[in-house]
């Protein structure tokens, strides 16, 4: 790294400054989100980076289509949650989490359950769920559309070549929209994980 930055090392402190701004330091705080820095700024851009490899011509297959990609990550998460969370409070982290306060001790029949499962099950599941279909349909989309600009303009021909000429706009469209998506993913995806390490050392636990 040099003092005065080359175009591309000012592309990357750019890079590193939303993640260290708009996330970390912004959900966490400074120390907390020094602390946990590396490992969103990791997770940001390796779901950014396996992501637009969806859109890269020819290849169209984006690491995070696999399946063991965002379970990996979700797992990461996931972890590094409870590990925070014991970290912040060792006795109280899973009590606090499972038995709420201020709630009537008659209803922990339910909603201890029913934390269990959000806090637990549900999180993780939904992490990588939420990143694997959103991956998946864009590469469903542009397949589909690629192909029947194929179909029309070479095994139809004739006038079925206008419509084909159509579905290679929308495939060129919705490639753009691929990029934004892939940014959004990335985005939400450590944004959440920020979340979920912001509740486990949050003062009351």
């Amino acid at each position: 790294m040099r003092l005065v930055p080359t175009r591309f090392q000012s592309i990357v402190e750019m890079g590193l400054d939303f993640v260290r701004v708009n996330i970390a330091h912004d959900l966490l705080g400074r120390k907390d989100g020094n602390r946990f820095l590396p490992l969103l700024t990791t997770m940001f851009f390796m779901i950014l980076f396996m992501n637009v490899t969806g859109i890269i011509p020819f290849l169209n297959i984006a690491g995070t289509s696999v399946i063991a990609v965002p379970l990996l990550l979700a797992v990461v998460s996931y972890v590094t949650f409870i590990y925070a969370g014991i970290k912040k409070s060792p006795k109280n982290f899973f009590k606090n989490s499972l038995f709420p306060a201020g709630v009537p001790p008659v209803l922990y029949i339910i909603v201890t359950p029913l934390e269990f499962l959000s806090t637990f099950i549900i999180r993780p599941v939904t992490l990588t769920l939420r990143l694997l279909m959103n991956v998946i349909v864009g590469h469903l989309m542009l397949v589909l559309f690629f192909s029947a600009t194929w179909f029309f303009t070479v095994q139809m021909s004739g006038w079925w070549t206008a419509l084909g000429v159509g579905t290679l706009a929308f495939g060129f469209a919705f490639t753009l929209f691929e990029i934004l998506v892939a940014f959004l993913q990335a985005y939400v995806f450590t944004i959440l994980t920020a979340v979920y390490i912001q509740l486990a050392v949050a003062e009351e636990h």
